[in-house]
């Protein structure tokens, strides 16, 4: 006869974690298995902001985030805010200190202090984590679900599917859990594709010559009839294969997304994200003597001043009033609208997060519980909502979760 549980968990990430807890607090009476098919429990909780996790950030809204409906996002995203989250992990034990760009980390710098509190969090509530322990297939049946993997069978009333997407493959998240989604009714939207991810750029390209080199920067997308349809301004980071950095992963869904639908969209750099392009152009006016390269370095590291110099064709210590107006407005063009060929990006195994997934319009966002499966909830990664960088992707783990884990706790 197979193991049976009141509530079974499939994936023990952020989400998983956090509706287990919610689940066994809303109604301890309740047997809670979680299962995950990772050999080490955690790891997006323990690779995030550089190994110590940005929790999440101090302004929260549906703003941040693409994929279904902004104001589908907002209802689940109120029912556990910013304010909850710092609570919730200051009972834990976990104080969460702010720093200037408004993300929240452990005051620890220490990503195992999170994924510590949360471990006990969860047997503190009587709820059972088995891992490795790899699902095939969830079926169902009469009286609930029936969970196969190669390490046997088990039966529960209820299901949360908390697999993650496909971002980081070798944490677990390999996109199995889309198969189990479907199997059970649920669609996919028809496009799944890298979120937060570096960008490449061809090998011979100048900037990446330029690796190490680090810089406030503004990337814009431009749809093919030169509309300017999103921008953002951040550290940007040159790397060997092309470009990296806070405002690079933050526009690379968005740069992704406009390629699908129009294929002349390219994405475009102002490496003065301060000044628009005839602020440059009376800026070099007045320069006089001075070079162009003098007049960059001011701004920015030698290596990236003498390079865009080069790629205008202006001779870096040219006195400035020696430039021809072709090779002034050359030069405007590469410092502040810059087109990038970008070739791609680095894939899953260096995505943040997952563009993608089910979407909302399929759960009853009161619950998060499926409208096609009765007993089946979802929440996570899984669901089609990819926030920017600064522990929005956790905070909809952290909401989504909890909704979840409430609302099968009263069943």
């Amino acid at each position: 006869m197979a193991d049976r549980a009141d509530v079974v968990i499939i994936g023990a990430g952020a989400a998983g974690l956090f509706a287990g807890i919610w689940a066994g607090r809303t109604n301890p009476q309740r047997r809670i298995v979680l299962l995950d098919g990772a050999r080490r429990l955690g790891a997006k909780i323990l690779v995030a902001g550089g190994g110590r996790c940005n929790v999440t950030h101090d302004v929260v809204d549906e703003t941040a985030y693409a994929g279904s409906s902004r104001n589908a996002i907002k209802k689940v995203l109120r029912r556990f805010d910013v304010p909850q989250t710092v609570a919730f992990f200051r009972e834990l034990g976990v104080e969460l200190k702010r720093e200037e760009t408004g993300k929240l980390f452990p005051v620890t710098d220490d990503a195992h202090t999170v994924l510590d509190a949360l471990l006990a969090a969860v047997r503190q509530v009587n709820a059972f984590i088995l891992h490795p322990y790899r699902i095939e297939s969830v079926e169902k049946v009469d009286g609930g679900f029936r969970i196969s993997g190669k390490r046997g069978t088990m039966e529960a009333a209820n299901v949360i599917l908390a697999t993650g997407g496909r971002a980081l493959p070798k944490s677990g998240s390999d996109g199995h859990g889309y198969t189990i989604a479907r199997s059970l009714g649920h669609s996919i939207t028809p496009r799944v594709f890298p979120a937060l991810v570096p960008l490449t750029l061809p090998r011979d390209h100048f900037v990446c010559d330029l690796s190490g080199v680090t810089i406030p920067a503004t990337l814009e997308v431009r749809a093919s009839s030169g509309k300017k349809l999103v921008a953002f301004t951040d550290s940007t980071l040159c790397t060997h294969f092309g470009l990296s950095g806070p405002s690079v992963l933050d526009i690379s869904r968005y740069y992704t997304a406009a390629k699908f639908d129009d294929p002349g969209a390219t994405l475009f750099i102002n490496w003065l994200p301060d000044k628009t392009p005839e602020q440059v152009d009376a800026d070099l006016l007045a320069l006089g003597r001075v070079s162009p390269f003098r007049y960059l370095h001011a701004f920015m590291p030698e290596r990236l001043a003498r390079a865009l110099c080069e790629q205008a064709s202006v001779e870096p210590t040219v006195p400035a009033d020696r430039l021809t107006r072709e090779q002034r407005k050359s030069l405007v063009r590469t410092i502040t609208a810059l087109p990038l060929p970008v070739t791609g990006d680095r894939g899953f195994t260096y995505a943040e997060v997952t563009a993608g997934g089910v979407p909302l319009s399929e759960i009853h966002l009161e619950t998060m519980e499926s409208r096609v499966c009765p007993g089946l909830y979802l929440c996570g990664e899984i669901c089609d909502v990819d926030g920017r960088i600064g522990g929005y992707n956790f905070q909809w783990a952290w909401s989504s979760g909890y909704v979840a884990g409430v609302s099968v706790g009263r069943e």
